[in-house]
């Protein structure tokens, strides 16, 4: 899924990320890689779309279990679970952004962190 020569502990967080979100129909995953970029405030923002509050939550909840499960890893901080309409992620390095569809062009990540390289993940049916 994220491409790279040397496996390291970051990229197979960023897999087991997306592996969480694919387990719950998250759709529109695209991985940026800002490892390059001197501003960059994690290694990997991985970003989602979901259909509705409940699919948010469930996103989350999903991200929450496989990761602890897989890495052994709770996160450093959470935003957004009241609201359900953009959650954040946050483990360090990397950093899961779950939007509801609407909510998602209006804060556009892609754009504002364009720099990064971007890998568009597909979506399972």
């Amino acid at each position: 899924m994220v491409e790279t020569k040397n496996k390291t502990k970051k990229t197979s967080l960023a897999d087991t990320v997306v592996f969480a979100m694919q387990e719950k129909k998250a759709y529109s995953i695209t991985v940026i890689d800002l490892r390059k970029l001197k501003e960059a405030v994690a290694d990997y923002f991985i970003i989602c779309s979901a259909n509705s509050d409940t699919q948010v939550d469930s996103i989350h909840d999903s991200i929450d279990e496989i990761v602890f499960k897989n890495e052994k890893l709770h996160p450093w901080r959470t935003e957004g679970e009241k609201q359900k309409e953009w959650i954040i992620v946050d483990y360090g390095d990397v950093v899961a952004h779950i939007f509801r569809k609407d909510k998602r062009p209006f804060y556009n990540l892609e754009e504002l962190w364009g720099d990064g390289i971007i890998t568009k993940i597909e979506n399972l049916d």
